[in-house]
């Protein structure tokens, strides 16, 4: 599904791919947006958008999505700015809303093409952080929100008040000075994954900068506000041996959103990406994905008006 911007000249991804041969969205900001599109055989019965973290792509999410397809649900999904395929500055983002707002104007692509449907985001780690503000901006449009590991809240032990001031004054001085990269050991405890991890040339394997952190930090500090007025049903997934993304900060969400349909499950012993850890977790993770979405689609009886 191309969408070419109207009046650009051929550009090439940063792996050096010509954008006419791959599926994209142009951005608010003209900058193009790989994308995938996983479609069922038969007509849709819904729409499901996944977000994926930092530093990756949405490659990897191939299998949650297949599992979702065989649902007769269509999937889409892009990789953020600065990310994998896209167009942007590796890692690095003016404002934490572009990576809403881009979100916002896939959804609003696709729900243009199939405008009946319900739409569902699935997000990891940082996506589940867009996912959350995502559906805070618009909470009428999404029919529910499965987040596995999202980021809700920065680590309380490494994120203390002093470290955020020094971050912040870090940041007006010297943005670009790298915090240390993301540890891959923590994010499986399968090891092929972890290799897989290691191995994938579209992952961001350098270091984290301070500005992208101060970012973090204030999508956190928003999500916070945010939670009490949550409305949308929600699905939560964490494994307790999480060293990457806070689980206290699933716990805090599913106790203080204002919800009534909301579901949290630890995973004992789960690393950080829950959808690529041992196989048992992971096909415990996929049956809850596609469960709890298909059981939240809306019956279309439901929505047509009663006779009287």
């Amino acid at each position: 599904m191309p969408e070419s911007g109207a009046g650009v000249g051929p550009r090439r991804s940063p792996q050096g791919l010509s954008y006419s041969g791959l599926p994209h969205i142009v951005n608010a900001d003209g900058l193009h947006l790989f994308c995938r599109y996983w479609e069922p055989e038969g007509p849709p019965r819904a729409l499901v958008f996944i977000a994926h973290g930092a530093g990756e792509h949405c490659g990897p999410y191939d299998e949650i999505a297949h599992k979702l397809k065989d649902q007769s649900l269509l999937v889409f999904a892009h990789d953020h700015v600065g990310h994998g395929q896209s167009e942007g500055e590796r890692m690095n983002v003016k404002d934490f809303q572009v990576y809403i707002r881009d979100v916002l104007q896939h959804v609003d692509m696709m729900k243009s093409r199939h405008p009946d449907l319900p739409v569902f985001i699935v997000g990891h780690s940082m996506g589940g952080a867009i996912s959350i503000l995502t559906a805070c901006e618009r909470p009428s449009d999404f029919s529910g929100v499965v987040l596995i590991a999202p980021m809700v809240q920065m680590n309380p032990d490494t994120a203390t008040p002093l470290k955020v001031f020094f971050a912040k004054i870090l940041n007006q001085v010297c943005p670009r000075l790298s915090l240390g990269s993301i540890e891959s050991k923590w994010i499986s405890r399968d090891q092929k994954h972890v290799e897989a991890y290691d191995t994938d040339e579209l992952n961001f394997h350098g270091g984290l900068r301070v500005s992208f952190g101060v970012q973090l930090m204030g999508a956190a500090a928003r999500i916070e506000r945010e939670i009490p007025s949550i409305s949308w049903p929600f699905l939560l997934l964490h494994g307790d041996h999480d060293k990457l993304c806070d689980i206290r900060g699933s716990k805090m969400m599913n106790d203080n959103a204002g919800s009534s349909d909301k579901k949290l499950k630890i995973y004992e012993g789960g690393y950080h990406a829950l959808h690529h850890d041992l196989p048992e977790v992971v096909e415990s993770v996929l049956k809850e994905v596609t469960t709890w979405i298909t059981e939240h689609i809306p019956d279309p009886t439901s929505l047509q008006p009663q006779a009287h």
